[in-house]
């Protein structure tokens, strides 16, 4: 049973679209943290302050579900930021420093339910900053697919469609497509 002390990550791609009965690991972060609000659970909410996508003080899926959070600088604020609550919601957890490791674990351990959400691989298909230790002391992991726009097939990568190397590129659907581990591995042979 799911109890106060456990932390759940949910793993995702870029512009994974709501599929019948699946929901994108924003929607499903917000919809997670809204239940908590209406068991009347004292939450907060995280982001790095670098994601200004959508918003500068919310979490907002792709499909503009939204709920209010607090942008931070580094991982470690959350701590400052977190005494006398019952959950912690953490999305984009990528873009955060390796220190959200230890900042969720100390969390969990100290009886708050922790709940984040981010991307696994980067656009290279390489693990992803924290993620790969994030997923090691989550109790849960779900990982949610997009359909490959190539193919139709389960999508596994984010393609970026652009010339930018950086790894952190923030971009809405025009600098990103959902392709699947076939078709990924096609355009990385120059055969597409």
């Amino acid at each position: 049973m799911e109890g106060a002390s456990v932390m759940r990550l949910f793993l995702a791609i870029l512009f994974e679209e709501p599929v019948k009965d699946r929901l994108c690991e924003a929607m499903e972060l917000i919809r997670r943290l809204r239940r908590a609000q209406f068991a009347n659970l004292r939450v907060e909410i995280f982001k790095p302050c670098v994601d200004t996508r959508y918003s500068d003080e919310e979490v907002v899926s792709h499909d503009a579900h939204a709920i209010r959070s607090t942008p931070v600088e580094s991982a470690q604020n959350i701590l400052l930021l977190t005494s006398d609550v019952d959950v912690v919601g953490i999305d984009e957890a990528q873009f955060f420093d390796e220190g959200i490791v230890d900042v969720c674990r100390a969390l969990a351990d100290s009886g708050v339910r922790v709940i984040a959400a981010g991307l696994d691989m980067d656009y290279t298909g390489k693990p992803f900053g924290p993620m790969p230790a994030l997923m090691a002391t989550a109790e849960y992991v779900t990982k949610v697919h997009a359909i490959c726009v190539r193919c139709g097939n389960l999508a596994h990568h984010s393609h970026r469609l652009t010339a930018d190397e950086k790894q952190v590129m923030l971009g809405a659907q025009d600098s990103y497509e959902p392709i699947c581990r076939h078709c990924f591995a096609r355009l990385r042979a120059g055969k597409e």
